[in-house]
């Protein structure tokens, strides 16, 4: 195992080696943040955050990429990747991120001209989960420099504190909102919308963490932390139980229930991704 030392001595390494110019892929979470924060602190030849706005982004996500481009004086790019134009994103099949990443990838490249390099956040510990958009992002030969240098989550959120990131380094993760819909029900802004307020409004009563609400073909799931209060208290429970319930009932939709939080990877079917993982 590397030392915090060693990452971040790898790390700065290969991207001093790289003499074009950079564009990093910076979708507002820790990963791409750290990337770009590293990148553009220590490489002399330019280096650029392309960031895409949709409704599958939350808000939080522009707006911090918005206000680190600011505080360190970042050019910044904000690109409209065109996905809800594609049907088979829309469709959300279980590679759904690989048409999502590949509307990205195309729409940066379109943008781009003479020598450079696209790049994205991809940490080791991606590497282990279903992830189709690593595939798309192979057909475009778009570099992984985590992966080059063989640092992991928990080695990215301490090289964020050694570049002065300070609480953005125990940032949860930030999927796409789009990752709350289960597999097979089609990608609407409307969902997506009600998905990110009730998130907010929990985040806001329960503090930040792994807070999800889940689209199911059946109704509303709402995943909390573990640990959360909600569990562990019977007048907590009823309290979120009421407050999600009337959002849910303002939209005509019902709430099936409370749990402790998964990963969305649970609306995977496990017969489809072995055929995408083989394609």
């Amino acid at each position: 195992m590397k030392s915090k030392s060693d990452s971040r001595e790898v790390l700065e390494k290969i991207l001093c080696q790289r003499t074009d110019d950079l564009y990093i892929a910076l979708s507002g979470g820790i990963d791409s943040i750290t990337l770009m924060r590293v990148a553009a602190e220590i490489r002399a030849a330019p280096t650029v955050a392309m960031h895409a706005v949709s409704a599958a982004v939350p808000a939080e996500a522009t707006n911090r990429c918005r206000e680190l481009a600011s505080r360190y004086n970042w050019r910044l790019v904000q690109i409209d990747a065109g996905e809800f134009n594609d049907r088979q994103y829309v469709s959300n099949p279980v590679n759904r991120c690989y048409y999502c990443k590949s509307r990205l990838f195309d729409s940066i490249k379109a943008q781009l001209e003479g020598n450079y390099c696209i790049a994205t956040g991809t940490n080791t510990d991606d590497l282990g989960d279903y992830r189709p958009g690593l595939k798309a992002a192979g057909e475009r030969d778009v570099w992984q420099p985590y992966v080059e240098a063989g640092i992991d989550k928990q080695a990215i959120r301490d090289l964020a504190l050694q570049y002065d990131l300070g609480v953005l380094s125990q940032m949860p993760a930030q999927p796409c909102l789009s990752s709350r819909i289960e597999t097979g029900i089609k990608i609407d802004t409307d969902d997506l919308a009600f998905v990110h307020r009730l998130e907010r409004k929990l985040a806001e009563q329960l503090g930040d963490g792994d807070i999800r609400c889940r689209i199911l073909s059946g109704g509303v799931v709402v995943q909390l932390p573990a640990d959360s209060v909600v569990f562990n208290s019977v007048v907590q429970r009823q309290s979120i139980e009421k407050l999600i319930s009337t959002y849910c009932e303002v939209s005509a939709r019902r709430l099936i229930k409370i749990e402790p939080y998964k990963m969305g990877s649970a609306f995977l079917l496990a017969a489809s991704v072995e055929v995408h993982k083989r394609s």
